[in-house]
C-alpha cells in the first residue's frame, strides 16, 4: 500500500487535549500492540477510560481494524499512555485481536489463539510506510511484550507467574512485517 493511499478515521479520545505535547522529531520508536478484546468498539471503551489523575487513560495512538481500518485516537504530537517508561518517544499503534482475552492473566490462557488477518498485517506495513515519511526520526519498531517484559501472579494461582503484557504475541508474522519496513527491530535492552 503505497503511503500517499492511507486513509486514517480520526476519532480523538475525549482527554485528548489533556495529553502531553511533543516534538514529532522527538519520535524513534513505534510499539506494536494487540488490544486483546474482542473488537474495535470494546478496545475504544477501554482507551476513554480515565484512570489518571490528569484526566487521561491507557490508550495507543492508532488502532488497526481486522479489516484494516486505520483509527487515530490520539494525535503523534500528543503522548499517549501505552508502554510504561517508552511513552514520550513512541507511537502505539494497536491491533484489533483478542489475544488472551477475556483471562488476560489466568494460568491456563497464556496461549492468544487469533492469528491476524493478511488484510490487517498489509495495512499496518502500508501505515508504517506513511508514518516512517512523515516521521523522518522514526528508526525502530518492537513489541509490547518487548518492552514490558514484567511477570505477575496468575489471576487463578498466586504461584504461576504469568507475562504482564503478551502482545502482539506468538501468533504476530513479525518476520514478514519486517521484510516491509525501514524500521528496524528494537530490544528493550538497547536502551540500559
Amino acid at each position: 500500500m503505497p503511503s500517499d493511499s492511507v486513509q486514517i478515521i480520526r476519532a480523538p479520545v475525549a482527554y485528548v487535549d489533556q495529553l502531553a505535547q511533543r516534538a514529532i522529531n522527538d519520535i524513534d520508536l513505534l510499539v506494536v500492540h494487540c488490544t486483546e478484546l474482542p473488537d474495535l468498539a470494546t478496545a475504544r471503551q477501554y482507551a476513554e477510560r480515565v484512570l489518571y489523575e490528569s484526566g487521561t487513560g491507557n490508550c495507543g495512538h492508532f488502532y488497526i481494524d481486522r479489516d484494516g481500518a486505520c483509527w487515530e485516537y490520539v494525535p503523534i504530537e500528543r503522548v499517549a499512555h501505552h508502554a510504561r517508561g517508552f511513552n514520550p518517544r513512541t507511537i502505539g499503534v494497536e491491533l484489533v485481536n483478542l489475544g488472551r482475552f477475556p483471562d488476560w492473566l489466568h494460568s491456563e490462557h497464556q496461549g492468544p489463539t487469533e492469528a491476524y488477518p493478511a488484510t490487517q498485517i498489509s495495512a499496518l506495513s502500508g501505515f508504517l510506510e506513511y508514518l516512517s515519511a512523515r516521521i523522518p526520526s522514526l528508526r525502530w519498531i518492537a513489541g509490547h511484550e518487548d518492552l514490558d517484559s514484567e511477570w505477575v501472579t496468575a489471576s487463578d494461582d498466586h504461584t504461576v507467574p504469568v507475562k504482564r503484557k503478551l502482545d502482539p504475541g506468538p501468533l504476530f508474522p513479525w518476520n514478514q512485517l519486517l521484510r516491509r519496513t525501514q524500521l528496524k527491530p528494537y530490544s528493550a535492552r538497547m536502551a540500559g
